[in-house]
């Protein structure tokens, strides 16, 4: 059996004699994204010939309070990421921002959507620490939508990562065409590719649709995948055939679910068969007992292909930016489920898995050299210069105070009057903050996935 290449399993090596701890804050913002951001940290610190790290590391989790802050359980699903999920807080910006001023962190990751990306640039840049910390930033996924707005919102990061040669050309092109500086770009991979190559198993047929919280939006598309994945069951009553969860109904992730395949589900005219489960729990795991991977434009599918396993990207809804399958063009992975129901099996085309970072060969363990060496360079260098974003209040002065603004902070990056990091309070006031907060939260999430798709059909009738 080949090694295994996944270096963020990798344990941490014995603190070098007389040499602090690298210590590594990650802001995140959603549950995707505190695994990219946790697997990110790790990579950046860790020696993949080795399995170890020169120094010992300190990874500290933060998750941006917001709609889609990820509950106990999908921080625990998410997999192992090398950080204690019972010692990851929730912190505001402003709570952030106090942290990194006192905590004198070496490397900060932010996993955070563009907006929150160019918020806390702006927010440490104000804070003029004497002594900052390395930034990195970068995508938890394939980038195919609002690359533009995108990039320009992460401009600033002293790291903006490319999880492939063909994303780090793009993002290239795209900071040199408005006269930015592009140096920032470094080409790495996923952080959470790797596992074991797939090897079929005798008696064994499995069929894994991982699903989008947000691809395809309408419920007529989703009720077409859905009903499609258990007409393929049926026509196959000796396969397994498991539909992906990402959350359950009331949860958050990356992207906002108002219909949930659950319940859609529970409207399927005759019920679901006998070899049809709906499934949830770490990607990695489901892919372990998977022999063909099924999406529309999900992540997992490079997961997949990165183990060799069978994968097919549905063109039954169209190949659209939209759907962003467009992305997969060039493939060769592009079908429809009446060619999966006939038994196709498509073929990756090898010079487009090179491009996108997809290395099932055993190289994948360089792909995060670049990105320490960098890493490295930029903390032996002594003070840092202040981070320069390429927004500022005299290049975007209509755009920028409204992103700053949600964040609560102003168009100098420093925090709104009022918005201040709250006193600590005694354990039952604290208690009854927790209790407010996720009632809180529920409401928007209830209103979301039941109240605003009621509210959408009433004003189409």
């Amino acid at each position: 059996m080949p090694p295994r290449t996944d270096d963020a399993a990798a344990p941490a090596a014995t603190p070098a004699a007389g040499r602090p701890a690298l210590r590594i804050a990650v802001l995140a913002d959603s549950d995707t994204r505190w695994k990219w951001g946790a697997l990110t940290a790790r990579r950046l610190s860790t020696t993949p010939e080795s399995g170890a790290t020169e120094r010992s590391v300190e990874i500290s989790g933060l998750l941006l309070r917001g709609r889609a802050t990820p509950t106990p359980r999908q921080l625990a699903e998410v997999g192992e990421v090398g950080v204690d999920a019972a010692r990851v807080r929730e912190v505001t910006a402003v709570e952030f921002l106090h942290t990194v001023r006192d905590e004198a962190y070496d490397v900060v990751v932010l996993a955070l959507v563009g907006g929150a990306v160019q918020a806390m640039l702006h927010g440490l840049a104000a804070l003029d620490l004497p002594r900052r910390p390395v930034v990195v930033t970068g995508y938890v996924g394939v980038v195919y939508e609002k690359l533009a707005d995108g990039l320009l919102l992460r401009h600033g990061a002293d790291v903006v990562l490319a999880n492939s040669r063909h994303d780090g050309e793009r993002f290239r092109a795209v900071y040199e065409g408005v006269g930015a500086d592009a140096s920032s770009v470094t080409e790495a991979a996923l952080p959470f590719l790797g596992g074991e190559p797939h090897r079929a198993q005798e008696g064994r047929d499995t069929v894994v649709f991982a699903a989008q919280p947000s691809v395809p939006a309408s419920r007529a598309d989703r009720t077409y995948l859905l009903r499609r994945l258990v007409e393929h069951a049926r026509l196959h009553p000796t396969r397994e055939v498991l539909l992906k969860l990402r959350s359950k109904p009331g949860e958050h992730t990356t992207h906002i679910e108002e219909l949930p395949y659950q319940r859609l589900a529970e409207r399927i005219p005759g019920g679901l068969p006998p070899n049809f489960r709906l499934v949830y729990g770490h990607m990695g795991e489901v892919l372990d007992r998977t022999d063909l991977l099924v999406t529309v434009s999900s992540t997992a599918a490079l997961e997949s292909l990165h183990r060799r396993i069978p994968t097919a990207i549905l063109s039954d809804l169209g190949v659209r930016e939209a759907l962003g399958n467009h992305h997969f063009i060039g493939s060769g992975l592009i079908t429809s489920w009446d060619h999966l129901d006939g038994g196709l099996r498509p073929e990756p085309d090898e010079e487009w898995l090179s491009g996108q970072g997809v290395a099932a060969d055993g190289t994948y363990g360089t792909a995060y050299d670049t990105a320490r060496v960098r890493v490295a360079a930029l903390l032996a260098a002594g003070p840092l210069p202040r981070l320069a974003p390429y927004y500022t209040p005299a290049t975007a002065p209509g755009y920028l105070p409204g992103i700053l603004a949600r964040y609560h902070l102003g168009p100098d990056g420093h925090p709104l009057p009022g918005a201040v990091t709250p006193k600590k309070t005694g354990r039952v006031r604290g208690a009854v903050r927790e209790t407010v907060r996720n009632a809180a939260r529920g409401a928007y999430r209830h209103g979301v996935q039941r109240v605003a798709p009621v509210i959408r059909r009433m004003g189409e009738l």
